[in-house]
């Protein structure tokens, strides 16, 4: 059991990780990585076995000490994504019937609207001459008000909800420092404040918002969610339904940016943005890494997973397997062949794919819409973090 060739606080990785990738599944396709201290799955078929086989959970434990994380570990605790069946069958289901409402649909055409309203005012600050930042002048806008629209949390509360955000996903990166442990339990705390009150106004008065309807919703059994249970899923709404279009927003047009022929090629077919936003999640992964824990002994890609062990997929390397992808570090916004793992699988599959999917085509279709030139201002700044891949900003000049 040697050390992988990755190291995650390496900035060259940061910055462009898919080479270490490349290097390590010639190796072998599970190793272990001393320094995490876990095992690592490099290849799509055996990343793919780490997110479906069932023996392999998501088990939530406690961040100690207990009374430091109080808050952090009750938005967890709670959570459809650290849970495994029975539990987590229940609270699928609960959630599921609250979506199956048609708020997504319903969502679209005020999804697309906002969006050729955001970029217009991108356009109209660059004039085919300024850069302009795309992550904080749309990227970052649409899908925080895309949930806050969702959930019905009021306009003049919308400005809370990214910052709390951003906070508490830091937690997931390794080599936290105790002021970003301390900032992210103060965030968790303040947001299950807020949603505690917002749930019980919906109480009182319910609309047509999704936060109304999960307020109320009851399955076959007359089961419903927990107050504990409710508050989680809007924060995880929110958390990982924002983060990763947001990511997916700048590594995408990023990519687009430094592939000039593929975006020429997408502006002269704009049927290709399905096709297209697949494409840009597989070849800029937004989550770049998984953990799972085994529950007992479990053999992927040659190796055995004691039970107690964890085993991480990671994801943007599944997505740049030869094995599976032909020319797998090439961008093709046709690519039809694209079984991506960008949203997960098996029973953890996003269940905010739907919305993320309606996001991405509105923003990258407004963009292709509403300008006829679109060029890299100066270089992009990329987020220090490996975990949650992303951009610190991206200044681009857009021509009307």
């Amino acid at each position: 059991m040697t050390a992988v060739p990755l190291d995650l606080a390496d900035p060259a990785v940061v910055a462009d990780p898919y080479p270490s990738f490349a290097r390590a599944r010639a190796v072998a396709p599970v190793q272990w990585h001393a320094g995490l201290g876990l095992w690592l799955a490099f290849t799509h078929a055996e990343s793919n076995a780490v997110l479906r086989d069932r023996r392999l959970g998501r088990i939530w434990a406690d961040k100690q000490p207990a009374e430091r994380f109080e808050s952090f570990n009750l938005i967890h605790r709670n959570a459809i994504l650290e849970m495994e069946p029975p539990d987590h069958t229940r609270l699928r289901r609960l959630i599921s019937a609250a979506f199956a409402r048609g708020h997504v649909e319903r969502l679209r055409p005020w999804v697309e609207d906002l969006a050729r309203s955001l970029v217009d005012g991108l356009v109209d600050r660059s004039a085919g001459s300024e850069p302009v930042d795309v992550l904080t002048g749309m990227a970052e806008e649409l899908p925080v008000a895309v949930i806050a629209e969702l959930l019905g949390v009021p306009d003049a509360d919308r400005p809370l909800l990214r910052p709390w955000s951003n906070a508490i996903v830091k937690m997931y990166e390794y080599g936290r420092t105790t002021e970003i442990e301390d900032d992210a339990e103060r965030a968790a705390a303040e947001f299950v404040a807020y949603l505690r009150g917002l749930a019980a106004d919906r109480r009182r008065a319910p609309g047509e918002d999704l936060l109304s309807h999960l307020v109320g919703v009851r399955d076959a059994e007359g089961d419903r969610l927990t107050e504990d249970e409710l508050v989680t899923t809007c924060i995880l709404l929110l958390n990982a339904g924002h983060e990763a279009t947001v990511n997916v927003s700048g590594n995408g047009l990023l990519a687009l940016l430094e592939h000039p022929d593929q975006l020429q090629r997408l502006r002269n077919d704009p049927a290709l943005l399905p096709t297209a936003i697949e494409e840009l999640m597989r070849f800029d992964s937004p989550l770049q890494l998984f953990e799972r824990t085994a529950t007992e002994d479990v053999e992927i890609g040659g190796i055995t997973v004691e039970r107690g062990q964890k085993i991480a997929a990671l994801l943007g390397s599944a997505n740049h397997d030869p094995a599976v992808f032909a020319e797998p570090e090439t961008l093709d916004v046709g690519r039809t062949e694209n079984p991506h793992i960008s949203f997960g699988a098996g029973v953890h599959f996003c269940i905010g794919a739907p919305l993320a999917r309606v996001e991405l085509q509105a923003s990258f279709g407004a963009l292709l819409e509403r300008t006829s030139r679109l060029e890299l201002g100066r270089p992009a700044q990329r987020r220090p973090e490996f975990v949650i891949r992303g951009l610190r900003d991206l200044p681009v000049v857009l021509t009307p």
